[in-house]
């Protein structure tokens, strides 16, 4: 399972908690412009927009999980089991398999208004990378700094949810997310009122009482709520520092610790990587499950009109500053 979020201060940071049992030996990938993108239904892209994300490289080809282009456009693929599904080829579409769909959407649009209109073209088809790498059912974030939306393709086919809160996990559909936000109407960061009785004198006794009910565990809808309701809360000033801090606390806030979440016998799910992208300044921030000092990868300190991947093996080891 997973989080993503979107967040905006003085520039604009997307990023996300992968959350698996295991790693798929992920690595910080640079796609510069002039790598040939070929996709199965015959289509290439020679020349595009360069990619920065997390992905795990196969046969010199990035699968990405999450990335963001120079024009600062983001996708994220996210966990979506029994409910995404993938179709035959059909003829009158643009046949996408859905391990392609990072890259053809953010390596030919600049805003989710040019994608939006790519997708319409679009069909999901059900062709996996290889043995080795078969479908995953995944939903996605895509989002600019000007909106957000949440691209579902299901037995009722494909939808574009608009994302106001600038938030995913995963199942249920995304719908029910939104639905169920009303459920927490009542949460405030401020202290709470006496709405119990005007009969007795009912006084907080504690700071934070305001959002009592706010969900502590771990499924899906209930970090939905959560990294809403900090992200929504959420104070920060302007500065590059500040910035990034503020966005891996909320995401810290849905972190999953190993041997919560108990997958099958002796294997637990836990949050393998977390990352924070600059979109305006092409910097991808990562912090790893036994690391928390924050790692970059900046796409604008390389030759960004090259053919070959840039791949940057992730710091995993707990990086310590001894002071004396």
């Amino acid at each position: 399972m997973c989080t993503a979020i979107t967040y905006q201060t003085g520039d604009f940071y997307f990023g996300r908690n992968l959350d698996l049992e295991y790693a798929y030996d992920e690595i910080v990938t640079i796609t510069p412009r002039n790598y040939p993108f070929r996709f199965r239904n015959g289509y290439k892209l020679p020349n595009h927009y360069a990619l920065i994300g997390m992905a795990t490289v196969a046969q010199h080809y990035p699968l990405y999980y999450e990335a963001t282009n120079e024009k600062g456009l983001c996708l994220a693929g996210l966990h979506f089991p029994k409910n995404a599904r993938y179709y035959a080829k059909l003829q009158d579409k643009d046949n996408i398999a859905p391990f392609e769909l990072i890259p053809w959407v953010l390596g030919q649009c600049e805003s989710v208004k040019e994608a939006k209109e790519l997708l319409s073209k679009l069909n999901l088809w059900n062709e996996p990378f290889s043995a080795e790498y078969p479908l995953s059912p995944l939903h996605w974030l895509l989002a600019d700094r000007q909106e957000a939306v949440t691209i579902e393709t299901t037995s009722d086919g494909m939808k574009l949810y608009a994302n106001p809160v600038g938030v995913l996990t995963n199942n249920p559909p995304f719908d029910y997310h939104m639905y169920n936000l009303a459920n927490y109407m009542n949460l405030t960061p401020l202290p709470p009122e006496n709405r119990f009785s005007s009969q007795l004198e009912l006084t907080p006794f504690s700071l934070g009482m305001g959002a009592i009910g706010l969900p502590g565990d771990l499924s899906s809808p209930s970090r939905f709520i959560k990294a809403a309701f900090t992200k929504l809360n959420s104070v920060c000033n302007n500065t590059e520092s500040a910035s990034i801090s503020q966005f891996f606390h909320i995401l810290g806030s849905v972190a999953q610790q190993r041997g919560l979440t108990n997958v099958r016998d002796k294997e637990y799910e836990f949050t393998l990587y977390s990352s924070c992208c600059n979109t305006d300044k092409g910097i991808y921030y990562y912090t790893t499950y036994e690391n928390s000092q924050i790692s970059a990868v900046d796409m604008h300190r390389v030759d960004l009109d090259g053919t070959k991947l840039l791949t940057y093996p992730l710091i995993t080891g707990q990086q310590i500053r001894i002071q004396n």
